[in-house]
């Protein structure tokens, strides 16, 4: 299901500020899309969209840092602010004036703050498994942490990372990575079964071998993006939440997807991965968005 190296292709976008993003583009033919991606992860997470027929022009990029993206000048200049200039680079580097987003995790935050700056920019919006804003007050929902503990843990967690991260860069890259890895993965909990493993197993192989340093100061900058007033979102917006999503809380989900206008809200049983588990029915759900758009 992922898309041939020869269709698929890479390039560098300046961003606002001068930094060298790293670029993908699907080049199916079909209406212009968007893909805000989780962070530190690739589009081949997605099948429904790195598929060669999937029906629409995809672009998306890599986070600053990552996967032969340039670090800025200004290692501060990694907000969720920034990561939405690199969306509009990207989107001018293609010619592309107004496309649907999909969106997942911290991408939903760069999604909305992508609708509410240039609004005629966005079409529609697929927010999976995120929220815009306030997203580690959302983490451990599922596991019983009180609320007011939510942010506090998962922003101590992520700054830890500067402190593990050289042991995580040694250590992740060496762990075999197999059909048994992949297995045990999606019946720990975190992840649910249902991702195919030819698609879950390169995105691994991808996303171990990062600077987990670098990612741990994306994930606190990322922490930061306060909770959106979402009054002014006019698009369609369909919003997907994981039953058992131990990351975005679906009763937050679906408390922010009833202040949205225009917002619909699907529940699946899935976790926090579901590009991967549940591919065809977030493709229905997008093809429906899309019709909705139009």
């Amino acid at each position: 299901m992922v898309l041939p190296a020869a269709v698929a292709r890479t390039s560098m976008v300046t961003s606002a500020d001068g930094t060298q993003v790293r670029a993908w583009a699907g080049g199916a033919v079909g209406p212009p899309l968007l893909l805000a991606n989780g962070l530190g992860t690739i589009p081949q997470a997605w099948p429904c969209l790195t598929a060669p027929d999937v029906g629409y022009d995809v672009v998306s990029w890599y986070h600053r840092g990552t996967f032969g993206s340039e670090r800025p000048a200004d290692p501060r200049r990694i907000r969720v602010a920034d990561h939405v200039d690199d969306a509009v680079a990207v989107m001018d580097a293609h010619g592309v004036q107004r496309a649907l987003v999909a969106c997942w995790s911290i991408g939903v935050n760069v999604g909305f703050e992508l609708a509410r700056r240039h609004p005629e920019r966005v079409s529609g919006l697929l927010a999976v498994a995120g929220v815009p804003g306030g997203t580690f007050a959302t983490m451990g929902g599922p596991l019983r942490v009180p609320r007011r503990l939510r942010h506090p843990i998962a922003a101590s967690t992520a700054r830890s990372g500067p402190l593990l991260g050289p042991a995580l860069s040694w250590l992740l890259p060496r762990v075999p990575l197999t059909a048994r890895t992949a297995w045990l993965l999606s019946h720990s909990g975190f992840m649910l079964p249902g991702a195919d493993p030819r698609v879950l197993l390169p995105m691994l192989e991808e996303f171990v071998r990062q600077d987990w340093r670098w990612y741990a100061r994306l994930a606190v900058a990322a922490s930061a993006h306060a909770p959106m007033d979402l009054g002014g979102i006019d698009c369609p917006v369909t919003f997907v939440a994981g039953r058992h999503d131990v990351l975005t809380s679906v009763h937050d989900v679906v408390a922010v997807a009833a202040a949205v206008p225009h917002a619909e809200v699907t529940v699946l049983p899935g976790s926090h991965f579901l590009p991967m588990e549940h591919p065809d029915l977030v493709q229905a759900l997008l093809d429906a968005l899309a019709a909705r758009a139009a």
